[in-house]
């Protein structure tokens, strides 16, 4: 097991663990919830730092990839060539529209009616 994944599952019990050692402290009148928001503040920070550090020093994850072609020379699958997205069909004609339902008809008789007879 990495030490990243143990440091992230140590987080949970180590803030239990400094609640009850706060619960300790505040029953011995020594110092009170108020005033214990600092250490949690301070063991984030010491967590953080302490998984980042084993990020760095991990030798469990991979490199990397270098930066290449893409998509491969050999094309997605090795073997297989690249294959072309295939050509659109052609359109299919359609029908003449029908007569128009809009309330300003789109037929020439209208404007001839309009126009007081004249075209």
């Amino acid at each position: 097991m990495s030490r990243y994944i143990l440091i992230r599952r140590l987080r949970g019990p180590a803030f239990l663990l400094l609640v009850g050692v706060n619960a300790l402290l505040a029953q011995a009148n020594i110092i009170g919830w108020g005033h214990s928001w600092p250490f949690y503040l301070i063991l984030a920070g010491v967590l953080a730092l302490a998984e980042r550090a084993a990020l760095a020093t991990d030798g469990d994850y991979p490199p990397a990839p270098y930066p290449g072609t893409y998509p491969p020379p050999g094309g997605p699958y090795p073997g297989a060539p690249y294959q072309a997205a295939p050509a659109p069909a052609a359109p299919v004609p359609q029908a003449p529209a029908e007569p128009s339902t809009a309330i300003v008809p789109a037929n020439h008789d209208y404007e001839i009616e309009r126009n007081g007879g004249q075209s």
